[in-house]
């Protein structure tokens, strides 16, 4: 058991105003399961990216262990899958079991060794590298979103894997992959970095307990600020008006006693100043007790009704990609106001599904398809590649209300320095924020959701679960967060 000291930490990017970290303190046990959680672009990668020495930066980093990032690079992925191995860490022949003991942890076949590594699916890949860099001695692994794009089986494997483990920072926005295999959690908030022991379920109920309590008392200041504004006010006026009387006539043939009355309003001034500082002292005592809430407001869509219950169906449908099958005898059914999802393994067709909804003209059916006429529909892709340009052109682009869009992402977490980036310079989260808040600001009948949630915040998939929940539009969606599903669906299809 070590310690990782990080002293002092501050770091910004060249030509930002911010700093993302200023002078952080705080310890790290190199036995510990640390999960690292916060809202998207707030520095987790990049603090990550400090520890690996990418950076420079001001203050102190000591620690007794290198570090070992994942998702490690393969740098040729012709390559047998043994050799990519042998690049992450050498085996002898006598430790190979070790590596066997892995792979049977994680449920790979032994024999996926010899093949070339860009033949293995995206699960086995993930495997494959992080049995390789638990395998390296004296290391802390850096593990950073291992479960985008990985099935809910695949996922519970590998948290599994983790939960018998130790020595690693895992990101994840899976909470039911985080609760079972953490033990401590970092959390970045909006002006703090906080660590705690326990899971994520843990740690947000003691932070919705903090918060509760900091907006509690933010409202008892506010009432103190309204009763000192209303005395200030008093006691302002009522000097103004004593020394108003010095300037007063003869009464009863006697002139006004200046000297006293310009004594009692001094007084009534000063007692007025002094309420005035009091309230100053409460503001700023307000605005230091809320700097680290976070804020989730409620998010808001406007779907449309069509003059059709069922709004689409297949009934033996097939679906084919020139001569590969990649559905087989589907029967789906989709009514207004179903919230459908639809689960299974990597490669079983689920995006197939959604695209042959949309029209793709890549995809030959067998089978009865049936859709009403007239269906609007919205769409979110799991695929933000070629996402560029301001925020402005692509609410024009794709024909919806600017002032919609940039309020939605402002609920969403984005500052208001985050809508001059352009947006291929916006993290992976930020970017499908912008796909989910585009799908929000049009009016359909129809949501297609292709896996919404990657790279994506925890409180942020909070708000996009009460959202649906209340709004209740017809949405049909490929997921693999567990509590998302479980929370969302009303009818589950597995393939």
């Amino acid at each position: 058991m070590a310690t990782i000291d990080i002293v002092n930490l501050t770091f910004g990017y060249e030509g930002s105003y911010d700093s993302v970290f200023e002078n952080v303190s705080f310890k790290i046990d190199t036995d510990w399961k640390l999960g690292f959680t916060g809202r998207n672009g707030r520095g987790k990668t990049t603090f990550l990216n400090l520890l690996l020495g990418k950076y420079n930066y001001s203050g102190n980093i000591i620690s007794p262990v290198e570090f070992e990032y994942f998702p490690f690079e393969v740098k040729d992925e012709l390559q047998n899958t043994i050799d990519v191995i042998s690049e992450i860490i050498f085996i002898p022949d006598y430790e190979y079991w070790r590596l066997q003991r892995e792979l049977s942890l994680l449920d790979v076949d032994e024999n996926v060794l010899y093949r070339p590594f860009n033949t293995l699916s995206k699960g086995e890949q993930i495997k494959i590298l992080l049995a390789s860099l638990f395998l390296k001695e004296h290391c802390f692994l850096l593990i950073d979103e291992p479960t985008n794009h990985l099935d809910m089986k695949t996922r519970k494997i590998v948290s599994d894997y983790l939960k018998s483990k130790k020595g690693f920072i895992l990101v994840s926005h899976d909470r039911k992959f985080l609760d079972n295999c953490i033990d401590h959690i970092l959390s970045i908030n909006k002006t703090s970095i906080v660590i705690q022991k326990g899971n994520f379920s843990s740690w947000h109920k003691n932070k919705q307990r903090q918060d509760y309590f900091e907006l509690a008392k933010n409202e008892k200041l506010k009432r103190d600020i309204k009763r000192l504004e209303k005395s200030a006010r008093q006691k302002a006026d009522w000097s103004d008006k004593v020394e108003a009387t010095k300037k007063g006539t003869k009464i009863s043939g006697l002139r006004p006693d200046t000297g006293f009355i310009g004594h009692k309003a001094a007084k009534m001034m000063k007692r007025s100043k002094s309420i005035e500082s009091k309230q100053q002292s409460s503001i700023e005592e307000k605005s230091k007790l809320l700097k680290d809430i976070e804020t989730a407001d409620k998010l808001k869509i406007t779907h449309l009704k069509h003059y059709s219950s069922n709004i689409l169906s297949f009934n033996g449908v097939s679906l084919y990609y020139g001569d590969k099958k990649i559905c087989d005898n589907l029967n789906l059914e989709i009514n207004q106001g179903d919230r459908i999802a639809i689960c299974g393994k990597n490669g079983c067709g689920k995006s197939t599904i959604l695209k042959f909804i949309l029209g793709s003209p890549d995809l030959i059916s067998i089978g009865n398809f049936q859709k009403v006429s007239n269906l609007k529909i919205s769409y979110v892709s799991q695929d933000t590649a070629g996402l560029k340009g301001n925020l402005s052109d692509f609410a024009t682009e794709k024909n919806i209300d600017e002032s919609l869009f940039k309020a939605i992402l402002r609920k969403l977490d984005f500052s208001r320095v985050q809508f001059e980036k352009d947006i291929s310079d916006c993290s992976e989260g930020q970017k499908k924020k912008i796909l989910i808040a585009k799908s929000l600001c049009e009016k359909a009948h129809l949501y297609l959701w292709d896996e919404p949630l990657n790279f994506i915040d925890i409180l942020s998939r909070i708000q996009i679960e009460e959202l649906i929940l209340k709004s209740k539009p017809t949405i049909l969606f490929v997921e693999h967060d567990k509590t998302f599903v479980e929370s969302v669906a009303t009818k589950i299809i597995k393939l």
